[in-house]
């Protein structure tokens, strides 16, 4: 069951409030390349991006953010997010086009100065917000957290001669750090249905006990996601366990999965990770669920292994067009099977489905439609005759 949250209006999209989990990205072009940057925002947004953050570090970049913006609503309307480090008090005051015109401001009260200086610069981003009516989301990172804050608690600790270890501490001020900001923003006149929340660390297993203590203290919508996880098979395994735990209990109600790209690889796989997670808990649905074996000695032939491979590729490419022509196509079911063991079964579990006969066992494949035997296909262009049949059964189920 979803943790009970305040309902965000971002843009056009809903956060909180029961609404489904949003997912996010971020570019990584510089903001003062204009046309780089939208092009990236609009890459990410048709990946399945509903939220997009770019960085906005100076006055190279805040004078680019209404050019960037005008460009991208000619095509778009995906919310887009400035992104305020140390200086984001100065430059959302001396940049009051770009303060109107970003959807939201990601702001780090733990960096915006030092002491009482500290507080005067939040007030005068709190301020900009107040006068355009803009949600915040107060972020605080593990790796730019309070340190005045961390080291009182530190020494308090000490003091005491307490037997907590330093990562409790840290665990503590994470979260005090972020509800007494959120509170430090209420009190000032910023409405709670214009503040998002997110405390992010790179250690899954902290992670997830910092939200489980966050999301009992407040009622703020919650940003989840591991930062600086890595990059390749690590990276996204990282996020992915510590996302799901805390997805599976009912916390979070936007996500980022921040993973490192390779050198030729393109920003939107970590969107593409994103929507996996999300499907898999069954929290959304984008594209049709295909189950299939992961072959064996059954199967020595790589036959089974190209078909698999053509369906996901084929489904991916015709989704967009799908999803226009038929109603509820995310949430078709098919099973692609290499041999009679599991095969038969989860060919009649899904929607439609289809199982060869593994090795040494015939030629034809079987296929199911609604737990019924619709036929046998062998032959030459299987992928394509299969495809065929998967958009008939949509045709007639729209």
């Amino acid at each position: 069951m979803r943790k009970k949250t305040h309902k965000i209006l971002v843009g056009n999209i809903q956060i909180g409030g029961g609404n489904p989990v949003i997912i996010q990205s971020m570019t990584n072009t510089d903001t003062a390349d204009i046309n780089a940057t939208a092009e990236q925002i609009l890459e990410l947004s048709e990946a399945g991006s509903e939220i997009v953050r770019i960085t906005v570090d100076c006055p190279e970049s805040a004078t680019a953010v209404p050019k960037i913006i005008d460009i991208v609503r000619r095509k778009s309307s995906v919310p887009i997010v400035g992104d305020f480090h140390f200086n984001g008090h100065v430059l959302l005051e001396k940049f009051p086009e770009m303060a109107q015109v970003l959807d939201k401001y990601r702001i780090n009260p733990g960096n915006v100065g030092r002491g009482k200086g500290r507080d005067e610069n939040f007030e005068r981003i709190l301020t900009i917000a107040k006068k355009y009516s803009k949600p915040i989301r107060i972020g605080v990172n593990g790796g730019s957290l309070n340190q005045e804050l961390l080291d009182l608690k530190m020494d308090e600790n000490q003091k005491a001669g307490s037997l907590r270890s330093d990562g409790e501490i840290f665990e503590e001020v994470m979260v005090e750090s972020v509800v007494s900001s959120a509170n430090f923003a209420v009190k000032f006149g910023i409405q709670e249905d214009k503040i998002i929340l997110s405390a992010k660390v790179s250690e899954p297993r902290s992670l997830i006990r910092i939200h489980q203590e966050l999301s009992q203290k407040t009622e703020f919508p919650i940003h989840l996601g591991l930062t600086e996880a890595g990059g390749g098979i690590p990276g996204i395994v990282s996020s992915t366990a510590a996302l799901s735990v805390l997805l599976h209990e009912g916390i979070g109600d936007t996500i980022r999965v921040s993973i490192t790209p390779g050198i030729s690889e393109s920003r939107t796989k970590e969107v593409e990770v994103a929507r996996e997670i999300l499907q898999s808990l069954e929290l959304r649905s984008f594209t049709p669920k295909i189950t299939s074996c992961p072959g064996c000695g059954r199967t020595t032939g790589n036959d089974f292994q190209k078909f698999s491979e053509t369906i996901a590729s084929e489904i991916k490419l015709q989704m967009p067009f799908w999803k226009k022509k038929y109603s509820g196509a995310e949430n078709l079911k098919i099973a692609v099977m290499g041999c009679i063991v599991n095969g038969p079964g989860e060919a009649r579990n899904a929607d439609i489905g289809i199982f060869f006969p593994g090795k040494g066992e015939g030629e034809l494949a079987t296929v199911f439609v609604d737990g019924k035997q619709a036929g046998v296909l062998s032959g030459k262009n299987l992928p394509e005759r299969f495809l065929r049949m998967v958009e008939e059964y949509l045709m007639n189920n729209k």
